[in-house]
């Protein structure tokens, strides 16, 4: 899939089908997050995998809506070294279910609405900061899916986002930003 119809066409997906990702697919998708750029190359980023379903189920109860969780097929549980790099944080994640879209996988981030407990459960030390799960699988029968070939012009006919003329405007040396 065009990197450029990959961005622009990524939906949240919050049901998947009872497939499993292949490893290779899992590996490709967190590379992808490895090779997200970070700030001065500190990568405060540590990716936890998870997969298995009794697991995913414990984790659910940590976040904001646990059937994204108790439903996905694989999450990704993002925690950071320096509590502070939430930019970085954010980068790796999206390029994360970017790669996961080009690849037939949907993807969800996951508030963590009681990380304390998700870091228990996956041995997290208390100073490394839970910054979101990422649940990931096939997107289930009506849910958003991929669509490889798709013109992406008719893509952002159909997202209902703010017109682009209406946020963003070109700085000219000496015109105040009235529009703002």
């Amino acid at each position: 899939m065009d990197a450029y119809l990959a961005v622009v066409s990524k939906r949240e997906v919050r049901n998947y089908e009872p497939r499993a990702i292949p490893d290779q697919l899992l590996a490709r998708v967190l590379e992808a997050g490895r090779a997200s750029g970070s700030s001065r190359n500190r990568q405060p980023w540590r990716f936890i995998l998870v997969t298995d379903q009794e697991r995913l189920r414990e984790l659910s109860s940590g976040v904001a809506a646990p059937s994204n969780v108790v439903r996905c097929r694989a999450a990704i549980c993002i925690v950071l070294t320096n509590p502070k790099a939430t930019f970085d944080a954010g980068r790796a994640a999206q390029n994360m279910m970017v790669a996961a879209w080009s690849d037939g996988i949907g993807s969800c981030p996951n508030t963590p609405v009681d990380a304390e407990v998700v870091k228990k459960l996956l041995g997290v030390p208390n100073e490394i900061a839970l910054v979101t799960i990422l649940s990931l699988g096939y997107p289930a029968r009506g849910e958003p899916r991929p669509r490889p070939r798709e013109d992406p012009s008719r893509v952002l006919t159909r997202i209902d986002r703010l017109p682009l003329a209406e946020l963003s405007y070109r700085e000219t040396y000496g015109t105040p930003l009235a529009r703002l």
